[in-house]
C-alpha cells in the first residue's frame, strides 16, 4: 500500500454560488499530499507523485492522531503564521534538502496538514460513497488532531462564505457537491475552486520557446508592469491562451525580437527570448510575491 502512487482529483473554476448540493470549505493555500497510512508507517506524495515525507519529519508522527489499520488520505500541507496559511514559509520547507536545514526549519516553522477527503481505509475503497458520508467517515477516524486538522465545511452559503474567507485573508474557497464521488487523477465539476483575482494591464517583453503541443508556439511570456516610466518585471504567463491566440501572438512576436531586455538586470534570466515591449495584454493574478512576481498569472485578452 505504501508504494502506490495515487494523482489527485482536481477541479474546475467557478464564481462563488449558493446551493444546497454543495458544501463549502476553505481553499488551503499550501501543497497537495496524498498521505498514505499503514500502521506506522507514513508516506506524503505530493500532486506530481513525488515522495515528500523526508521534507516533513514532524508529520511522521501523525499515525498517533488516526485511529485506523490503514487508510489513505487527501489533503493540503500548510504552514501557519499569525493563524493563517504563509506561502512563502511553505516554500521555504518545499525547497529545502539538507537533513540539518529540514530539521531545524521542522521546529521553527512546522507544518501542518489539512485532511478533506479519504479515499481508503482498513483494506477498502471509499471512493464511489459520496462525499458527504466520506467527510463522516474521516471525522470519526481523528482523535486529538493537532499536526492533523480536519478541513471544516458549511451547507448551502457559498457567496456568504466566500466573502468571509477571503476578507479574511484566506486564498478562496473550494465548492463540492455532496453526491461526489473520489475521481482519481481526474479534472471534474463535482469539485470546483473559488478565488478572487487580480488585474493588470501588462508588456510583454518576451517569450519562451513552446514544447510538445505548443511546438512552434511560445511556451509562456515574460511579462512587465509600467510604473513611473519604468518596466517592472513580473514573471512569465503561460496560461489561458487557446489556440487562435498562440498563432497570433506568436507571428507578433517574431518581428520584434531583440538582443537585450528592457530592464538591464534581467539579462541572466535564461531561456528568454526578449521583444520590444509594445505589445500589451491584460493578466489576471493571485497575489504578488514577496519579490514583486505575480503568483498564479493567466493571460486573459490583449489590449490593443
Amino acid at each position: 500500500m505504501l508504494d502506490e502512487k495515487v494523482l489527485p482529483m482536481l477541479a474546475y473554476s467557478s464564481s462563488p454560488f449558493d446551493s444546497n448540493k454543495h458544501i463549502f470549505e476553505i481553499k488551503w493555500d499550501g501543497t497537495r499530499c496524498i498521505t498514505f497510512f499503514n500502521g506506522r508507517d507514513i508516506r506524503l506524495q505530493n500532486r506530481r507523485l513525488v515522495d515528500i515525507t523526508y521534507r516533513y519529519p514532524e508529520l511522521i508522527q501523525i499515525y498517533k492522531e488516526i485511529e485506523a489499520k490503514n487508510v489513505i488520505l487527501d489533503g493540503e500541507i500548510v504552514v501557519f503564521h499569525n493563524g493563517r496559511p504563509d506561502f512563502n514559509r511553505l516554500q521555504q520547507r518545499e525547497h529545502i534538502e539538507d537533513p540539518l536545514r529540514i530539521r531545524i526549519l521542522s521546529k521553527t516553522m512546522p507544518a501542518t496538514y489539512i485532511v478533506f477527503d479519504i479515499l481508503y481505509l482498513n483494506d477498502r475503497s471509499c471512493i464511489q460513497i459520496p462525499l458527504i458520508e466520506r467527510k463522516g467517515i474521516l471525522k470519526n477516524i481523528l482523535k486529538c488532531p493537532s499536526s492533523i486538522i480536519e478541513s471544516k465545511f458549511i451547507n448551502e452559503k457559498g457567496i456568504a462564505f466566500f466573502k468571509e474567507v477571503v476578507s479574511n485573508g484566506f486564498e478562496g474557497i473550494m465548492a463540492k457537491s455532496i453526491n461526489s464521488p473520489y475521481l482519481i487523477g481526474k479534472r471534474s465539476r463535482y469539485w470546483l475552486k473559488i478565488k478572487p483575482r487580480s488585474s493588470k494591464e501588462c508588456f510583454i517583453i518576451g517569450y519562451t520557446q513552446g514544447k510538445g503541443e505548443r511546438s512552434g508556439f511560445f511556451g509562456s511570456l515574460a511579462i512587465a508592469t509600467l510604473d513611473k516610466g519604468e518596466f517592472i518585471f513580473r514573471g512569465k504567463v503561460g496560461s489561458g491562451f487557446d489556440e487562435e491566440m498562440l498563432k497570433e501572438i506568436s507571428s507578433r512576436l517574431k518581428q520584434l525580437e531583440v538582443d537585450k531586455p528592457p530592464i538591464p538586470n534581467l539579462r541572466k534570466q535564461k531561456g528568454i527570448i526578449w521583444v520590444k515591449p509594445v505589445i500589451r495584454c491584460e493578466v489576471l493574478f493571485q497575489e504578488m510575491t514577496g519579490d514583486g512576481l505575480f503568483r498564479a498569472p493567466v493571460f486573459k485578452r490583449l489590449i490593443e
